[in-house]
């Protein structure tokens, strides 16, 4: 796809979706359109798919144009780790240049090299304060993807969101529960505990709001309570010190 037919084409999809009525049955049609859209919107990528998550981060409907991302995928719900998690949770984009010399997710990032990605951009969907799920496309190749490349995904993330929230039925497959949004939307807190994990741990910001969602997945809590814990444990340091 031209950047010049990009519009064009996107507008044809969404035309499409927005007249969909999505229910349990047609969401898997929607989603695998929308997986269409990105790996269109993205000439350099290989492969894309797309995911609603619930609120432990669990698939809800997914998508994928091939059979190599929907493994990629599935394994990073099997692990609990990977850039499509990391976008839902955070709300950023997740970039990863090279797998050869990626740190974070270690254990997806070595079986995703074993398939033949080398470089992978995932884009979380919002709508209105709430994360409703991610969109991520691959490459075999490494550095496939640039700034412009997080531009357009995130453009057709947030179209995607939007289209999605705004459907009559769609509260019922993506609902996220108010302790989910408050966690997601309690930057304070959050971003102080990532904080404390980057100093103690020498992680960067992305490992850091990484290892808070793995803490919450793996306790069964959620993430305000993790990061909760995390500033109070320090805080009682103090004082004893």
């Amino acid at each position: 796809m031209s950047s010049e037919s990009t519009p064009v084409e996107l507008s044809r999809v969404f035309a499409h979706l927005s007249g969909m009525i999505l229910n349990e049955q047609d969401a898997t049609s929607a989603a695998s359109k929308l997986a269409w859209a990105a790996h269109q919107t993205v000439p350099s990528a290989t492969g894309a798919g797309f995911s609603i998550l619930d609120d432990q981060g669990k698939r809800l409907s997914s998508a994928s144009t091939d059979p190599t991302v929907e493994a990629v995928d599935t394994l990073q719900y099997d692990l609990g780790q990977g850039p499509c998690l990391s976008a839902w949770a955070t709300g950023d984009p997740q970039l990863v240049d090279d797998t050869a010399v990626e740190t974070r997710w270690p254990d997806w990032i070595e079986a995703a090299i074993s398939m033949g990605i080398g470089s992978v951009l995932s884009s979380p969907m919002i709508y209105r304060g709430r994360h409703v799920g991610a969109l991520k496309v691959y490459a075999a190749e490494p550095h496939a993807f640039s700034q412009t490349e997080v531009h357009l995904l995130g453009l057709l993330a947030d179209a995607a969101a939007t289209l999605l929230g705004t459907a009559q039925s769609i509260e019922s497959p993506v609902r996220l529960s108010k302790a989910l949004t408050d966690a997601l939307t309690t930057r304070d807190t959050i971003g102080m505990a990532a904080g404390l994990l980057m100093a103690q741990e020498h992680l960067s910001r992305d490992m850091a709001r990484t290892r808070l969602l793995e803490l919450a997945r793996n306790s069964n809590r959620r993430v305000i309570d993790v990061a909760s814990e995390i500033l109070t444990e320090w805080e009682k340091q103090g004082e004893s010190s």
